[in-house]
Protein backbone atom coordinates (compact mmCIF):
# COMPACT_ATOMS: atom_id res chain seq x y z
CA UNK A 1 0.00 0.00 0.00
CA UNK A 2 1.67 3.50 -1.05
CA UNK A 3 2.10 6.05 1.18
CA UNK A 4 -1.24 8.41 -0.33
CA UNK A 5 -3.23 5.39 0.70
CA UNK A 6 -2.64 4.79 4.07
CA UNK A 7 -2.43 8.37 5.29
CA UNK A 8 -6.01 8.76 3.66
CA UNK A 9 -6.92 5.30 5.98
CA UNK A 10 -5.54 7.39 9.17
CA UNK A 11 -5.93 11.28 8.90
CA UNK A 12 -4.07 12.84 11.69
CA UNK A 13 -6.88 15.75 11.97
CA UNK A 14 -9.26 13.01 13.10
CA UNK A 15 -7.08 11.99 15.92
CA UNK A 16 -7.37 12.64 19.33
CA UNK A 17 -3.57 13.17 19.45
CA UNK A 18 -2.80 15.50 16.93
CA UNK A 19 -2.14 19.16 17.35
CA UNK A 20 -1.18 22.55 16.05
CA UNK A 21 1.70 23.60 17.98
CA UNK A 22 3.22 27.20 18.25
CA UNK A 23 6.28 26.54 16.64
CA UNK A 24 6.84 27.67 13.30
CA UNK A 25 9.71 25.47 11.85
CA UNK A 26 7.45 22.50 13.37
CA UNK A 27 3.80 23.06 13.01
CA UNK A 28 2.50 19.79 13.67
CA UNK A 29 2.30 17.91 16.83
CA UNK A 30 1.56 14.57 18.11
CA UNK A 31 1.01 14.13 21.76
CA UNK A 32 1.03 10.42 21.88
CA UNK A 33 4.29 9.77 19.96
CA UNK A 34 5.74 13.26 21.93
CA UNK A 35 7.10 14.96 18.51
CA UNK A 36 6.60 18.03 16.52
CA UNK A 37 7.36 17.92 12.79
CA UNK A 38 7.01 19.73 9.91
CA UNK A 39 4.92 18.27 8.12
CA UNK A 40 1.64 15.60 8.99
CA UNK A 41 2.82 13.24 11.86
CA UNK A 42 1.55 9.89 9.99
CA UNK A 43 3.94 10.60 7.40
CA UNK A 44 6.90 10.75 9.76
CA UNK A 45 5.76 7.60 11.19
CA UNK A 46 5.14 5.85 8.17
CA UNK A 47 7.96 6.91 6.70
CA UNK A 48 10.41 6.06 9.94
CA UNK A 49 8.58 2.54 10.63
CA UNK A 50 6.84 1.59 7.54
CA UNK A 51 4.13 0.96 9.30
CA UNK A 52 0.24 2.82 10.07
CA UNK A 53 0.06 5.05 13.37
CA UNK A 54 -0.54 2.91 16.74
CA UNK A 55 -1.59 5.49 18.44
CA UNK A 56 -4.27 6.92 16.75
CA UNK A 57 -7.56 7.36 18.44
CA UNK A 58 -10.49 8.98 16.22
CA UNK A 59 -11.71 12.20 18.40
CA UNK A 60 -15.08 12.04 19.87
CA UNK A 61 -17.35 14.23 18.62
CA UNK A 62 -18.90 16.84 21.45
CA UNK A 63 -22.87 16.41 21.43
CA UNK A 64 -24.87 19.49 21.18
Amino acid sequence: MDTSAREQRLVCKSCSHYHITYDVNFRYGCRALGFKSQKQPILEVIETSGNDCQFFHEKELAQK
